[in-house]
């Protein structure tokens, strides 16, 4: 949701629904069968904190971790992949390092490995490195991304075969956003009516909505109001539009204009 977040109650952010979701995919990703397929697929909109919950993830099962860049190729993946398992400076061709990877990985199977914004892998023609490092392995792998990805995985049947189940990341509830509340509007009260007024004018979308929070907690502070009400709030929910561009004034002199 947001990479500048305060110390907060982990297990207020084990409740959030796109947390819990997240955690049981994992969960029956490492409780699986023999022979079961050991891939798994969060995905949706922009914003609905699918990121921020594997974060939790990773914090609670020790996981591997890696966020694919818009540049990366695949040795740029294999290295990032290898630093995240321990290794500071990886060296060799992309074969030495899949060795490298699955040897690393292969010692604790039940030890995720997360790739987020996976799109990328897919988009560039990548994504079978992860299934390569996935069946070697056997270990729980974690593939997140926006809401086309169950679509173009489709393209690679050898990967869309092996994803054992799908979470689609949910739009925040009134729930999640009390929670949000609890965290992120530390000292402040906020009534129902506001709230639902914040989703749905953020679209439900985690990361706005704690963007909306931050925007609260500092017109709480300057104005010293403490209980926000949509009567006695005064500032901004993020909405992620940009502000339209004022026109142009035209100012009248004598009749003519300035």
């Amino acid at each position: 949701m947001t990479d500048h977040t305060p110390p907060v109650n982990s297990g207020s952010l084990a409740a959030l629904n796109n947390v819990m979701g997240a955690m049981e995919l994992t969960s029956t990703l490492q409780k699986r069968g023999p022979h079961l397929p050991n891939l798994g697929c969060i995905y949706g909109r922009s914003g609905e904190g699918k990121s921020y919950a594997t974060i939790f993830v990773q914090n609670r099962t020790g996981a591997i971790r890696v966020e694919v860049g818009e540049s990366w190729n695949r040795r740029t993946l294999l290295r990032n992949i290898l630093r995240e398992c321990g290794i500071n400076d990886p060296r060799g061709s992309a074969a030495d390092m899949v060795e490298q990877a699955v040897m690393l990985l292969g010692d604790q199977p039940d030890r995720p490995l997360i790739i987020d914004e996976a799109d990328k892998l897919v988009d560039k023609g990548l994504i079978e490195i992860v299934r390569e490092i996935a069946e070697a392995t056997q270990v729980p792998v974690l593939l997140v991304g926006e809401e086309n990805l169950p679509n173009k995985l489709l393209r690679y049947e050898r990967v869309h075969n092996r994803v054992l189940d799908w979470f689609p990341a949910q739009p925040c509830d009134m729930g999640d956003a009390k929670k949000l509340a609890k965290i992120f509007l530390p000292g402040i009260e906020i009534d129902d009516a506001l709230l639902h007024d914040v989703l749905v004018k953020t679209d439900a979308r985690a990361r706005r909505i704690v963007t909306t929070m931050n925007k609260m907690t500092e017109w709480s502070r300057a104005s010293g109001v403490k209980q926000l009400t949509p009567d006695t709030y005064a500032g901004a929910i993020f909405t992620g539009e940009a502000p339209k561009p004022r026109g142009r004034l035209n100012l009248v002199k004598n009749g003519r204009a300035a």
